[in-house]
């Protein structure tokens, strides 16, 4: 009893916003909502449709694509490149549109290198291609999002179906049929899971699309309680939002349905080497997006951030900017994993799916909603806290650091949550029945003998969750107290002012952060497939 009520208690987080935000677009606008429906939410709407559509076409092309090349053969740079393709997970879709806004500026390196060589002094000689724009914003975030495509569709060429992969191969089936008619279809499960997170992440973005001129839902969110003070207008454009989130998860299941019923192979499928032109080919296709999505960006904030510290030294702020981050990170790590060890536990204490299963997929549903839709329906809620405090206990819950910590517990508890409970299924029950037949509680059993072997997974949700909640824009921007600045929203900050050399020591500290974890899927990537025993 106790074990569901504690699961029921860490559930409660994720679900309060849904549910302010429900109540707060049921009361209305007022007058506003007419004009929001009139013109914000067609445009909002298109442009959020169009821009989900660009990017989930770009990361399944190249994600699937790169997944396939490395997997199947061999070409100069292979083993490099397989590792390297997961780089741009490093760099939040804001940090990689701020620096390619400075990059591709008529004051940039790009166009200041162009006209030199070409002996031009106009800086408007050079029509290059607007950065600005929706197709800009597309390509933005497609090269920095499709590692979620190109590391699940690997894994399903590297362990799934081998065996029928080499069947096609002695049929004669080679090159653009065998990835056709079986490659694809057999991954098409796992790209669609890939392309689904891809998805999640475009529609929490707000830094990138306002940098790059892109009105989204998301955006329109901010601007509606930033600049018109508007709860309710807010809560009903994020509902909307919800709404193409449900749409965004009901693609991925029907995508995975049908997919092809393939087996593990006890033997790993062996590359082909390809002849010189068909390699450098190969090369370049890897390679491409690998520059785009990492290489480019994070070498012009190593440049930009170098010169900065050269001329001026540090920011006089960047330690209370990363000390801002890092502690709100830390206490939201630390609430999650507490959150999350009762939710994974119950689960594994229903003999059928029940109860315990029904509250863990609950606390994993908060990975699926967007940050700044979380932000303003903590806003309503502790709103209405702070309303029913105020006679006899003042406090003030709606724009406090504890607001902040919380909205980061309800984007980031599916990855303890889910991270627990594969280490669940790891754990054989009779470990269990064991040590209840010798007289062990929950609590004792949990303590004493789960939380030992359940070690490697809570180290691993700890790093991930954290290094997430260091990078989240969305829910901090609306949530944070009044001068407090994480490194996230400072770089926001100096990119609304047009200062990008001010920001690059932010922006590269962001990229820093992310790259230990992104080094090791690398480092893992680039390993030899084993074949399973």
């Amino acid at each position: 009893m106790r074990v569901r009520l504690a699961a029921c208690l860490a559930v409660a987080p994720v679900v309060l916003p849904v549910l302010a935000l429900a109540g707060a677009a049921a009361a209305g606008s007022g007058d506003l909502w007419p004009h929001l429906l009139r013109f914000v939410l067609p445009q909002a709407l298109v442009e959020t449709v169009l821009l989900l559509a660009g990017v989930g076409a770009l990361v399944v092309l190249v994600g699937t694509g790169t997944a396939w090349l490395v997997t199947c053969y061999r070409f100069p740079g292979r083993r490099v490149l397989s590792g390297a393709l997961v780089l741009p997970l490093a760099l939040p879709g804001y940090v990689a549109a701020y620096a390619w806004l400075d990059v591709m500026h008529p004051a940039g390196p790009v166009q200041t290198a162009l006209r030199r060589a070409l002996g031009l002094t106009d800086p408007r000689a050079i029509p290059l291609p607007e950065i600005r724009s929706l197709g800009g914003c597309i390509l933005v975030m497609g090269m920095v999002l499709f590692p979620y495509v190109y590391l699940a569709a690997r894994a399903a060429f590297r362990t799934q179906g081998v065996e029928v992969l080499r069947a096609g191969r002695a049929a004669g089936a080679g090159g653009w049929l065998l990835f056709r008619r079986i490659g694809l279809p057999m991954a098409r499960p796992a790209v669609a899971a890939g392309a689904a997170l891809a998805l999640m992440e475009t529609l929490n973005d707000v830094g990138a699309a306002e940098f790059l001129g892109v009105r989204t839902l998301t955006v329109s969110v901010y601007v509606t309680w930033i600049t018109r003070s508007s709860l309710e207008g807010a809560a009903q454009i994020a509902l909307v939002l919800l709404a193409l989130v449900a749409a965004v998860v009901a693609l991925e299941r029907w995508g995975r349905a049908p997919g092809a019923h393939a087996v593990d192979s006890s033997a790993a499928l062996q590359p082909r080497a390809l002849s010189w032109p068909a390699g450098l080919a190969a090369m370049l296709a890897c390679a491409v997006p690998v520059l785009l999505g990492f290489v480019v960006p994070a070498g012009y904030l190593l440049w930009a951030a170098a010169r900065r510290i050269g001329e001026f030294g540090l920011p006089p702020d960047l330690w209370r900017w990363i000390g801002n981050s890092a502690f709100l990170a830390a206490l939201a790590t630390a609430l999650a994993l507490l959150l999350a060890l009762p939710l994974a536990y119950g689960a594994r204490r229903d003999r059928r799916p029940g109860l315990g299963a029904l509250l863990l997929k609950l606390g994993m549903l908060g990975y699926a909603l967007p940050g700044g839709v979380a932000a303003v329906g903590l806003i309503i809620a502790f709103g209405k806290l702070d309303d029913l405090a105020a006679n006899w206990a003042p406090v003030a819950l709606s724009g406090s650091l504890g607001a902040v910590v919380l909205a980061y517990v309800i984007r980031f508890l599916a990855i303890p949550a889910s991270g627990l409970d594969a280490a669940y299924s790891r754990i054989r029950r009779e470990v269990d029945w064991s040590a209840q037949s010798m007289g062990a509680g929950s609590t004792r059993l949990v303590w004493r003998i789960h939380l030992p072997l359940l070690l490697p997974a809570l180290s691993s949700a700890a790093l991930l969750t954290f290094l997430d909640a260091m990078k989240e824009l969305p829910a901090t921007l609306l949530l944070r107290p009044l001068n407090t600045e994480t490194l996230a929203t400072a770089l926001y900050a100096e990119a609304a002012r047009g200062t990008y050399e001010e920001g690059a020591v932010a922006a590269l500290s962001l990229v820093a952060v992310g790259l230990a974890p992104i080094l090791l899927l690398a480092r893992r990537a680039t390993k030899p497939h084993l074949p399973l025993r």
